[in-house]
């Protein structure tokens, strides 16, 4: 069973149902089928800034960041569920109104597709193989 945690920082209007379909879609696609868990966070621009602040350091707008448990660095013991623990996705919702404005679509479905490719970062998959 794929299992999809989802926080948002506040109310966004934005439903969980859709955040957690397009992480179990892109997961069964690439042929992830067995037990495993992502966390999303749904972020106010202020918050992720202070993420890519923390963490990249390069001061652009990061419209999503995924956190990948396979790199983290140091000893990290993993509960014993038998699950795999592929790792976090954060998505800033203010840039995903903005871009849902500039090229017509619904903010969901621009949340969506940037949950989508969180979760290819997840797996390993990056630029420079998305398609």
């Amino acid at each position: 069973m794929i299992h999809v945690d989802v926080a948002k920082e506040t109310n966004f209007p934005v439903a969980a149902s859709k955040i957690k379909d397009s992480v179990k879609k892109t997961l069964l696609a690439n042929g992830i089928v067995s037990d495993c868990e992502v966390a999303v966070a749904i972020v106010r621009r202020a918050t992720m800034q202070k993420y890519v602040d923390k963490y990249y350091g390069d001061g652009t707008d990061h419209p999503v960041l995924s956190f990948p448990s396979n790199e983290i660095e140091g000893r990290f013991i993993f509960p014993d569920d038998g699950k795999m623990h592929l790792g976090e996705i954060v998505v800033s919702y203010d840039w995903c109104v903005e871009e849902a404005s500039r090229v017509g679509k619904l903010v969901e479905q621009v949340v969506a597709e940037m949950v989508k490719h969180g979760t290819l970062h997840l797996l390993g998959i990056h630029h420079d193989t998305i398609s």
